[in-house]
C-alpha cells in the first residue's frame, strides 16, 4: 500500500463510529479490503450494497464504483458531503435494494462485490442472487455481518459452492471469498443437486456417478421436458429439476 492509500486509509478508520447510522466497519476490514483487492490487481469495476466508510475507501480503489443503498442513517449523505470521497468514481442507486437490483442490468464483470445492504432475511440472499452472476474469475466476494444467524447461513450455504473459496474472515464478521474458475450456477435453473451445502446431504450425489449415470447427468439441463416425462422416476428424483 502506498503512502497516499495509507492516508486516505487512516483518514476514513479514524471516522467515528457514530459517523453515521447505519453502522460502520472497523480499520481491520479497511485493511484487508485493500489487500485482498491488491491481490487482483486494477478493479476496472466494483459494486456495494449499503453505503459508508466502505464507499469513501471503493471510491479511490476502483475506476468505477456502483453503489446500491438508502440514505439510512444518513449513510449516502455523509459520505457524499466527505472530503474523502472521490466522487468522479462512484454511481448512486438509491432506493431499496429489493426494488432497485432486479431492475438493473450490469454491462461488466466486478472485481468486487461487497453485500451489506438491509439485513433481515431473505434480503441478503436476494441482492447474492442478482449479484454473484457478475463477480469475476479471480475477483472478490465480500459478505458483512456473519454474526447474524440468517447472514451466516447463507455464507455457510456459499462457501460450500465450488464457486467460491474462503480466503480470510474479518472480526469474525466480515467474510472474503474468492470466485474460482468453477462454472457459474445459472440463475435460472434449478441446479440444487449442483451446490456442496446439498451434496453433502446426499450420499447419491456424492459418490462417483457410473458412466451412464455421468452422461444423464451432463445431459439433464438440455433435455426438453417432453422427453423427460418418459424417464424413469427413480433417476428423475436424482438428477432433475
Amino acid at each position: 500500500m502506498d503512502s497516499q492509500m495509507q492516508q486516505i486509509v487512516d483518514s476514513i478508520a479514524s471516522l467515528p463510529g457514530h459517523w453515521h447510522g447505519a453502522g460502520t466497519v472497523t480499520r481491520e476490514v479497511l485493511l484487508a479490503i485493500i489487500h485482498h483487492a491488491g491481490a487482483i490487481g486494477t478493479i476496472h469495476h466494483s459494486v456495494e450494497t449499503g453505503s459508508g466508510k466502505t464507499t469513501l475507501l471503493f471510491s479511490h480503489l476502483s475506476k468505477d464504483h456502483v453503489v446500491f443503498a438508502v440514505d439510512a442513517g444518513k449513510s449516502i449523505s455523509q459520505v457524499k458531503c466527505s472530503p474523502l470521497f472521490n466522487a468522479s468514481r462512484t454511481v448512486f442507486v438509491e432506493g431499496p435494494t429489493q426494488r432497485t437490483l432486479p431492475k438493473h442490468h450490469f454491462a461488466n464483470k466486478h472485481q468486487v462485490v461487497l453485500l451489506d445492504g438491509p439485513h433481515g432475511y431473505p434480503f441478503p440472499d436476494l441482492e447474492y442472487y442478482y449479484l454473484y452472476p457478475t463477480v469475476d474469475t479471480g475477483g472478490l466476494l465480500v459478505i458483512d455481518d456473519i454474526r447474524i444467524p440468517t447472514i451466516v447461513r447463507m455464507f455457510d450455504i456459499v462457501r460450500a459452492d465450488g464457486m467460491f473459496d474462503v480466503i480470510e474472515v474479518v472480526n469474525n464478521n466480515t467474510a472474503f471469498l474468492r470466485r474460482t474458475g468453477s462454472p457459474v450456477i445459472d440463475p435460472e435453473s434449478d441446479s440444487w443437486w449442483l451446490q456442496g451445502f446439498n451434496r453433502a446431504h446426499f450420499d447419491h450425489l456424492s459418490r462417483p456417478m457410473s458412466k451412464g449415470a455421468s452422461l444423464l447427468y451432463a445431459t439433464s439441463r438440455i433435455i426438453p421436458k417432453r422427453i423427460k416425462q418418459y424417464i424413469p422416476a427413480r433417476l428423475k428424483r436424482m438428477f432433475y429439476p
